[in-house]
């Protein structure tokens, strides 16, 4: 997931430079692509690896703090 952030943040400068009026799409699809990654890695996780309940929460608490700190991370990097 840092790799998504710091592609994010690279992908933003260049498309600033290049095609500014593209900001908006270029945001709504890395936005869109990242939430699909961490519903899809929580998903896996709990469906083929998690061994109970408690597992399953904890992983999903944790990916979804993650997320939110990369967000956060990458939107004052970008201001």
């Amino acid at each position: 997931m840092t790799l998504l952030g710091l592609a994010y943040v690279k992908g933003y400068d260049v498309v600033k430079r290049h095609s500014p009026e593209h900001l908006a799409h270029f945001y709504l699809i890395m936005a869109t692509v990242r939430m699909l990654l961490v519903g899809t890695a929580v998903a896996l996780y709990v469906l083929l690896i998690a061994s109970d309940r408690e597992d399953s929460l904890r992983f999903a608490l944790t990916i979804i703090i993650m997320y939110v700190v990369m967000m956060v991370v990458t939107l004052k990097l970008r201001h």
